[in-house]
């Protein structure tokens, strides 16, 4: 009964931050609609993540479900914080996140053999490398000097809370359409990546103002 109380909860809050994320994706950028609808969608994403690591440690799920999660978790925060914060000086939250977040993904490869191979290896493979890439530019970031850092927070916010949504909606895709994997996983993903260039060079042409 836990167990399924615990997958309604992840399934229902993962929907929901889906259709607020799409809502975010239309709305006015930096507008107040837009704004409230980014906190309730971090809000939702937060749920997701907890049930997802009680589904992993607890339930003793499929610990893939816990890659997925480290990652749309740490793209939700790690955008969050960037827009809050708009420079690249050191957090130590911010440096904890991170260091925690590698280690349950170290935590993932160390058991790696050991798990059931329900995804695509492919999407394994790439949604780590996602993870461990973005970690590391998120370290060396704090290298670049703050005169040439600029407008840089702006893009990361939108390549991060994009990254964020189109993670939980691959892993929506690729649960309800199992039957087409792997191109149920990693069609979002390519979609995802797609919309974070296109935001990224329009606000980068447009010079917007937050």
């Amino acid at each position: 009964m836990l167990h399924k109380a615990n997958i309604f909860i992840h399934v229902l809050c993962g929907s929901i931050a889906l259709l607020l994320g799409i809502l975010a994706l239309v709305t006015r950028k930096g507008g107040l609609v837009h704004r409230k609808v980014g906190n309730a969608f971090l809000v939702f994403l937060a749920v997701v993540i907890v049930t997802g690591f009680v589904g992993v440690f607890v339930f003793k799920r499929n610990t893939f479900l816990l890659v997925i999660t480290v990652l749309s978790g740490y793209f939700g925060f790690s955008g969050y914080r960037v827009l809050g914060l708009r420079s690249n000086r050191v957090r130590w939250l911010d440096v904890f996140v991170a260091v925690v977040s590698l280690c349950a993904v170290s935590y993932f490869l160390y058991y790696f053999r050991s798990i059931g191979m329900i995804w695509s290896p492919v999407i394994i493979y790439s949604t780590v490398g996602t993870l461990l890439v973005v970690v590391l530019y998120d370290f060396i970031r704090y290298f670049i000097p703050a005169s040439r850092y600029g407008r840089l927070w702006l893009y990361e916010h939108i390549f991060k809370m994009i990254g964020a949504f189109s993670a939980l909606l691959s892993a929506f895709s690729g649960t309800v359409f199992y039957r087409y994997q792997p191109y149920s996983q990693f069609l979002p993903s390519v979609l995802g990546t797609l919309m974070q260039i296109g935001f990224i060079v329009y606000f980068n042409r447009r010079r917007l103002k937050f």
